[in-house]
């Protein structure tokens, strides 16, 4: 009996997992049995395998084949596995040297002609063969340039099976094709949305750059067409760029649920705005026969989560929106699977005083019933809002503000004074796993980072007054941001004057 081992990597939620595939040849009726947990895309691996073997001109074993998958008790999915099932049916034939085996993962999708596809979540995959210590992999030229950023791994393309088996024979690597040319990062992308283009509504702008600095939820309440969308989708515009974690976290999550974003945007934080007839479901992610569907909130990790006329989401939606507000990560339980997503994001609301949405000042203008208006108010819970750091109330920009020849201030200019005060931030939490003010917890905030005693008497005037002990833990996190934006060592009366004013009350618009 002969015996070949080789490293396949498949996506387990929205990370890599790395799977032996072992094969042994041994005497008996020509067969091919595979092993492991396989679900179908993976059972038929065995069928492409031997016609791409067969296309690359190598003889396939006319005995007995045996194929394991291991961990064995894991299922496995995807067609990222037909790959290092073929090269290790060849290895155990002896048709191919094993070895450089033993230090290289192979991860591709196999045609009937022998030549490579890309396998959905190749990023993540590679991540986790880098993780394992694997030293090189070997994947589709196709899928070179989603991968090419990742350090301490060493990348080799293909183009088909005959083009793997050359470098494991230590032949010269195979040219990529012309189609598989990286396109520059700096083309094919779009301009950002400036700030620049919102004209007044200065109260709205310093919440929008405080919420950046700090990395604090916000929420905008006001009539239809004062600049809620305008403002809220500027809001990446001014956050820092991503650093090389966050970003490849990124890039890997969205190669798993096949949403790959262009490759200038690798550092752009990502913005998700579902409509609000999006289930709970599409908003907190779910599963299907094993295979996890990531939801809105784990395709904002490390970016913006929108939600637009947020009181028009259903009631389960937004209230699934609470824990992974307070963890940064969704427990997700389906038949099939169950286990934990990240979702680390920013949430900004945006929704209208009432149903008809005039219902400002006295509202004269408003058409709505009493009762009309308390029900859509109750489609925002207490608990939720309460999550929400900066919750501000916005009217019409004055004529003044709207006709001035004074162009506003741009985006660039907000996002140096954010990058100031989270580099602020990050030198007063170096020491500590957090690195914005939104993330820590309440024991420690309290415990380490007092404001001054001016500031310390105001928050305890209005912890006095409030009925919810966890406003003055918001409030607190918000004053060390305005501290840190204002270039001052410890928060004071006038930062927590200010972080009030920008918390307003939960149901102060309704």
């Amino acid at each position: 009996m002969a015996l070949a081992s080789v490293h396949g990597v498949v996506v387990d939620g929205v990370r890599g997992v790395m799977v032996r595939v072992e094969v042994a040849v041994s005497d008996g009726l020509p067969s091919v049995g595979l092993v492991g947990l396989p679900d179908a895309s993976v059972s038929e691996s065995r069928w492409r395998a031997r016609c791409a073997v067969d296309s690359a001109k190598r003889p396939w074993p006319n005995r007995r084949i045996t194929i394991s998958l291991s961990p064995a008790e894991m299922r496995k999915h995807g067609a990222g596995l037909d790959l290092p099932i073929a090269v290790g049916v060849l290895a155990a034939a002896g048709s191919v040297p094993t070895t450089v085996l033993a230090g290289t993962a192979f991860i591709g999708e196999l045609g009937l002609d022998g030549r490579l596809h890309r396998a959905q979540g190749t990023l993540a995959s590679v991540l986790a063969a880098r993780d394992h210590g694997i030293a090189s992999v070997v994947i589709p030229w196709e899928s070179q340039p989603e991968v090419d950023r990742v350090p301490g791994v060493t990348i080799r393309g293909a183009g088909d099976l005959s083009d793997v088996c050359a470098l494991l024979e230590g032949g010269e690597p195979p040219s990529p094709p012309r189609t598989a040319a990286v396109v520059p990062a700096e083309s094919g992308l779009a301009p950002r949305p400036d700030l620049a283009d919102v004209r007044g509504q200065q109260l709205a702008r310093w919440g929008l750059e405080v919420a950046a600095a700090g990395g604090h939820h916000l929420a905008f309440i006001g009539t239809p067409g004062v600049g809620k969308t305008l403002l809220v989708q500027r809001l990446p515009g001014v956050l820092p760029d991503l650093d090389d974690d966050a970003a490849l976290e990124v890039e890997a999550i969205h190669s798993v649920a096949g949403t790959g974003r262009p490759l200038a945007a690798y550092r752009h934080p990502p913005l998700q705005a579902p409509h609000h007839a999006a289930s709970a479901a599409a908003l907190l992610g779910s599963a299907r026969g094993g295979r996890v569907i990531p939801g809105a909130v784990t395709l904002a990790h490390h970016g913006i989560l929108f939600l637009d006329e947020a009181p028009e989401f259903s009631r389960p939606a937004l209230e699934g929106l609470r824990q992974p507000l307070e963890s940064g990560t969704i427990a997700v339980h389906r038949t099939g699977w169950q286990g934990t997503l990240p979702a680390r994001f920013q949430l900004a609301l945006a929704a209208n005083p009432c149903p008809c949405g005039l219902r400002v000042g006295t509202g004269a203008a408003c058409s709505c019933s009493p009762s009309a208006v308390r029900r859509y108010a109750a489609r925002l819970s207490g608990p939720l809002m309460d999550r929400i750091d900066i919750r501000l109330v916005l009217g019409r920009p004055a004529d003044a503000e709207l006709t001035s020849s004074q162009s506003p201030e741009g985006s660039d200019a907000v996002r140096e004074r954010v990058e100031d005060a989270r580099a602020r931030a990050r030198d007063r939490l170096a020491e500590t796993p957090w690195r914005l003010n939104a993330d820590v917890p309440a024991g420690e905030l309290r415990r380490r980072f007092t404001p001054s005693s001016e500031g310390a008497e105001m928050l305890r005037s209005f912890e006095q007054r409030a009925s919810n002990l966890r406003g003055g833990d918001r409030v607190l996190r918000l004053a060390w941001t305005l501290a840190d934006l204002a270039g001052r060592r410890q928060p004071g009366r006038d930062e927590v004057a200010g972080a009030l004013s920008l918390r307003g009350a939960s149901g102060a618009w309704m």
